[in-house]
């Protein structure tokens, strides 16, 4: 029987069978990462880990590799770091991963990246040696074999010891080629999946029993919950391939409107959030079709203790 290695704290507690949270942090166009770990400090009260972003939605932001690094030596926070195929050939990506190696970071979260022609470099030329499956096979190779496209690592080289996820879209329709796509993850080795923004159970439900059936890879659900109306507005209107509902954009509206205090205007959208994603989660979570939660609130983490509650979990601190 094949030994299960494991490295980070997160895949522990995936493996334990614990209801995971994960979190989202995003460094911006500063070389100040101060901000990125205050944010992360209030986040390890509540999240095993947290990703770091890649230049998100093709905007130019501190490195991610730096930011990973910094955040977690900072705040203690375990970090995810993200990568993307957009911005680096085989080679950098290679590179990449020996430098989160040396550092001590355990867990890349490999994608491809929103093409250049969407961010604020649209001239910039877009890499795309790589796709995230490719990514994937190349973290296991790096771990598993000690090379990188068959090229040996030196023999000074210490061991590889980082764990590889990849993304989902419960929203693709059809659903079968995503399917198909996260199959072939499987295939190259993803050992956990973080999904987009899902706000309908019942689009996320038949796409985690495929997934569950057809690979088996754990699965973290990706929510979004929004601080305010003008954040569900620009999150409905900016970005691609999800919509917020209109009832729920409605209300967020109607808050914003009712001429409430702003203490009160905090807590009445902290409650819509609450309401809105905790009984889907407590339904998928019962049918045992998610490991667990990726909870994109940046910089919202005082929507973490009302879910947490909710979801009858207690603070890790």
């Amino acid at each position: 029987m094949t030994e299960v290695k494991t490295y980070s704290n997160l895949m522990k507690e995936i493996q334990s069978g614990r209801f995971v949270l994960t979190g989202e942090l995003e460094p911006e166009r500063t070389a100040n990462i101060e901000p990125t770990v205050n944010e992360a400090i209030e986040l390890r009260k509540y999240c095993i880990a947290a990703n770091i972003t890649d230049n998100p939605k093709s905007t130019v932001c501190l490195s991610s590799l730096a930011g990973s690094y910094l955040t977690q030596e900072k705040s203690g926070l375990e970090i995810v770091y993200q990568l993307t195929c957009r911005d680096q050939n085989r080679m950098g990506l290679g590179a990449a991963i020996l430098g989160a190696a040396s550092l001590g970071l355990k867990n890349i979260l490999a994608l491809t990246g929103d093409h250049n022609a969407c961010g604020d470099m649209p001239a910039s030329k877009p890499v795309f040696d790589y796709d995230s499956t490719h990514l994937i096979q190349l973290v296991r190779e790096m771990a598993d074999k000690r090379s990188i496209e068959g090229l040996p690592l030196d023999e000074d080289c210490p061991n590889i010891e980082i764990h590889v996820g990849g993304a989902a879209n419960p929203n693709a329709s059809p659903m079968e080629p995503e399917i198909m796509h996260i199959q072939r993850k499987a295939m190259a080795g993803v050992e956990f999946l973080q999904t987009q923004v899902v706000y309908d159970i019942e689009i996320a439900e038949p796409f985690l029993k495929e997934i569950r059936e057809k690979t088996g890879v754990p699965v973290l659900l990706g929510i979004f919950p929004m601080s305010g109306y003008g954040v569900a507005k620009g999150f409905d209107e900016l970005v691609p391939g999800v919509s917020v509902p209109k009832d729920l954009l409605a209300k967020f509206k109607a808050v914003k409107k009712g001429g409430l205090g702003k203490k009160e205007k905090k807590e009445a959208y902290r409650k819509l959030n609450v309401d809105f994603y905790v009984p889907m989660l407590k339904e998928l979570k019962k049918k045992n079709l998610v490991a667990g939660c990726h909870i994109m609130a940046v910089h919202y983490p005082k929507i973490f203790p009302p879910l947490m509650e909710a979801l009858d979990l207690q603070p890790r601190e």
